[in-house]
């Protein structure tokens, strides 16, 4: 099925800077095989970069905007690549899924362009989608201990919550008391460039 055509491919350079540093963690902490169902997949073109590069594993982008799905559609139909599937269209409020299972979930850029619920609504729907020892890794700005770790991200935050007070850059503490009410725990926090860090958070046994 054809969800778009070249010219629908979105572009966004933050996700060419981006790609090549999140890949070295995604190669660590990824499954050698198996299905990794990616959330807000935006444009497509991490799902692109990322099934090229880890061809053993199952790549199924998805998203709730119906732009970012035309996008990522142009982009999987261009690109022909027996392991990225086509999107699927998803919010992550949904009771129900549109998949049955993943061994692992991937968030990239979401959670601080988005309300503290749909935080919360990724991790629920993490915990009833993962088994134990699976991994959500979430990428982006954080704060930590009440603090911003970059004066460039406190005034990004302040950017945020300027064009809806219900987006903000996250605390770790914050999503760390999330996680454990939802079954996860943090494994590892890497530092990334642009000061944003990747958060590996794996699934109770």
């Amino acid at each position: 099925m054809s969800y778009g055509i070249v010219m629908a491919k979105g572009f966004a350079p933050a996700a060419e800077r981006n790609r090549r540093p999140i890949l070295d963690v995604l190669r660590r902490v990824l499954p050698p095989a198996g299905l990794v169902l990616e959330v807000a997949s935006g444009t497509g073109q991490h799902a692109i970069f990322f099934s090229e590069h880890l061809p053993t594993l199952q790549w199924q982008p998805t998203d709730a905007s119906p732009e970012a799905l035309e996008s990522i559609g142009a982009w999987v139909d261009e690109t022909r690549r027996e392991n990225l599937l086509p999107p699927l269209e998803l919010d992550v409020h949904w009771s129900q899924w549109p998949v049955p299972g993943a061994d692992a979930l991937l968030c990239i850029n979401m959670i601080h362009i988005s309300p503290w619920e749909t935080t919360e609504a990724l991790f629920r729907g993490a915990s009833e989608l993962l088994v134990g020892g699976s991994s959500l890794i979430t990428y982006g700005p954080y704060r930590l201990h009440g603090r911003h770790t970059a004066p460039s991200n406190a005034a990004f935050d302040e950017s945020l919550r300027s064009r809806n007070p219900r987006w903000g850059v996250r605390d770790i503490d914050e999503l760390t008391e999330l996680a454990r009410r939802t079954g996860f725990a943090l494994e590892e926090r890497v530092d990334m460039p642009a000061n944003n860090m990747t958060l590996v958070w794996t699934r109770d046994t």
